[in-house]
């Protein structure tokens, strides 16, 4: 039994009351709000509100067998919340105490060295953090014969050297690190809250805040001092900062509920707020602008001998800007619907139905047909790339003034010529590893790389229009499977929107602390890079960074070690905070038809 089940701070928000003050009010209790909850506890009094429910209980996130499952679950209280971006690539947001922590296959690798110095932080901080989360939720996975065939592959076309197991991003192949143990229990941001005071922690399940209030008379900049949550009986709450030098709101919720709630709260472009009616209180129109994701192409090959079930466990660090993965395993052939989590048997079928024609009836149909596919259709595992960056940027919009709606969001995959090319590197380092010695008996030697293509190609795994020369043109292949790796981050950019301290500019006693301030996404998984940002140094009285920052912000990932408390001065004790990462991989069947099965890259 985690002890998260018993946590004595954690209640449903229906027994908040109507008023309340605290030092510090977090809005989001996902992989980054959660150890930022923890740690500020042991000084401080911590109002910690999440819109979702607990983990804990729940097997599709506890259990590495029921992998997927919960990402399957369309119901309006489940951990997962879809959206499609308009690029026309499925998508989906965590809802749930833990964040994507609880829903991704929990890959775990540290940022670039290059990245760290970048950033200007203090390695030996950054590492000694690093260090910390480790102790906490990582792990070495076990290798399979599938897995050893892939690294050994990737080593065979010249992805060297090899660096065996390592939590380090180096160019060559290794072994990264899983946030699964030995007996297959996720380890999430959630667990981290076994480390806070629970004298200074109060954590609201299913707490949805609507805004940040804010004081402006009299002031030369508008002040955050409370916000509004409903619970889910939709009773309004409100929670107020004790009057303090150092008491803020830091928002968490996402690089699409952060942006999102700073524009409902009426910090954002002043003439989008005015189309959605809300009032301003700072015209800030970088606010959901840089916008990105990194895509993800993967190709399934089918295998004529038992792949064991894994999730991401190799990497091939090229020098070219793309990353190969791989996961696969029998696991395919079974299940209930053969759902596979979000991209699952009933999205892949719904692209192939047009919008108005998707009824309950149709998606049934759908997932019936890939209910009678044979199980040997499902053997198999996928290779996949992903590139690093990326170059290209999107933004993201208000849909409704109804926090718990999807904003609409634009990712532009592949606008830069650079991805494109990124990607074609990727999938051309992806045939060789099939091609190669060391992978033979894991594919059919009747099956060509042409032929593998074509299966992935033509199978539903977005909403975008298909073209004939995909096998053919690796360009055009890139952009018709382009899947989301979910790294998505932006639209609250260090330089842009908060300072190298993650305050909001412009503004007093707001932070925003997740992915929503990454430029670009570090390394091959942010997971690790965002735990350790939940672990903020010591602050001085001026809030200035004890690491050396970079003065002009360049679009590079540039997030300077913030401080917020002189509680964390010398404590190794306190815990840093995790992110979701996530990865989806493509299951290509014999008749056309693709199960995606979800993965954290």
């Amino acid at each position: 039994m985690y002890k998260g089940a018993n946590y004595s701070f954690m209640h449903n928000a229906t027994v908040a009351p109507a008023i309340s003050y605290y030092d510090y009010i977090i809005v989001g209790g996902g992989t980054a709000g959660c150890p930022l909850a923890a740690t500020l506890s042991q000084k401080y009094s911590v109002l910690l509100l999440e819109r979702g429910g607990s983990p804990y209980g729940n097997s599709n996130i506890t259990n590495l067998s029921a992998f997927g499952a919960a990402l399957s679950d369309l119901s309006p209280t489940s951990p997962a919340q879809r959206f499609i971006s308009e690029d026309g690539v499925i998508n989906t947001r965590a809802r749930v105490l833990g964040g994507g922590s609880c829903l991704n296959a929990g890959f775990y690798t540290r940022a670039a060295p290059d990245y760290v110095r970048q950033a200007g932080w203090d390695g030996r901080l950054v590492n000694e953090s690093y260090r910390w989360v480790e102790r906490v939720v990582a792990f070495e996975p076990p290798m399979g014969r599938w897995q050893s065939a892939v690294r050994n592959g990737l080593l065979e076309v010249g992805i060297g050297p090899d660096n065996g197991f390592t939590y380090d991003h180096i160019v060559g192949t290794k072994i990264g690190g899983t946030i699964f143990d030995r007996e297959g229990h996720r380890h999430t941001a959630a667990d981290l809250l076994q480390y806070a005071n629970p004298k200074g922690l109060t954590v609201l399940l299913h707490a949805s805040v609507h805004k940040v209030l804010f004081r402006i008379k009299g002031r030369p900049r508008p002040l955050a001092h409370g916000v509004i949550f409903r619970d889910a009986a939709a009773n309004k709450h409100k929670a107020y900062l004790k009057i303090g030098p150092k008491s803020e709101i830091i928002i968490s919720s996402g690089a699409l509920g952060s942006p999102q709630l700073l524009m409902l709260s009426g910090v954002g472009p002043a003439q989008h707020l005015k189309a959605h009616n809300i009032s301003l209180v700072l015209d800030q129109p970088m606010v959901g602008q840089g916008m990105s994701d990194n895509p993800m192409n993967a190709i399934f090959v089918p295998s004529p001998s038992p792949v064991e079930v894994s999730l991401i466990q190799v990497v091939g660090i090229t020098n070219l800007g793309s990353y190969i993965e791989a996961a696969g395993g029998e696991n395919f052939a079974g299940g209930t619907g053969r759902d596979y989590g979000m991209f699952s048997p009933k999205i892949g079928q719904l692209s192939t139905v047009p919008p108005k024609q998707r009824t309950p009836e149709a998606i049934a149909k759908a997932v019936q047909l890939m209910d009678s596919l044979a199980d040997a259709a499902f053997m198999g595992g996928f290779i996949l790339e992903k590139i690093m960056g990326p170059v290209s940027t999107g933004h993201l919009e208000l849909r409704t003034r109804n926090p718990n709606d999807n904003p609409t969001v634009t990712f532009n995959y592949f606008k830069d010529p650079l991805d494109l090319q990124r990607c074609v590197q990727g999938i051309s380092t992806i045939e060789k590893v099939i091609d190669s010695k060391a992978f033979s008996s894991f594919r059919y030697d009747y099956m060509s790389i042409p032929t593998l293509l074509n299966m992935t190609a033509s199978s539903p795994i977005n909403l975008l229009p298909k073209h004939a020369n995909s096998s053919t043109s690796l360009e055009q292949f890139c952009k018709d499977t382009v899947m989301t790796i979910w790294h998505y981050h932006g639209g609250c950019q260090v330089g842009r929107v908060v300072d190298s301290d993650y305050k909001v500019l412009g503004v007093d006693a707001l932070r925003v602390i997740d992915g929503s301030t990454f430029n670009y996404s570090p390394g091959t998984n942010p997971q690790a890079t965002v735990m350790m940002l939940g672990r903020p140094a010591e602050i001085s009285s001026d809030h200035r960074s004890p690491c050396k920052s970079t003065k002009k912000i360049p679009n590079k990932s540039v997030m300077p070690m913030y401080k917020i408390s002189r509680a964390w001065r010398g404590k190794a004790s306190q815990p840093p905070t995790s992110l979701l990462l996530r990865c989806t991989l493509t299951c290509v069947t014999k008749a056309n038809y693709m199960s995606r099965f979800l993965v954290s890259g």
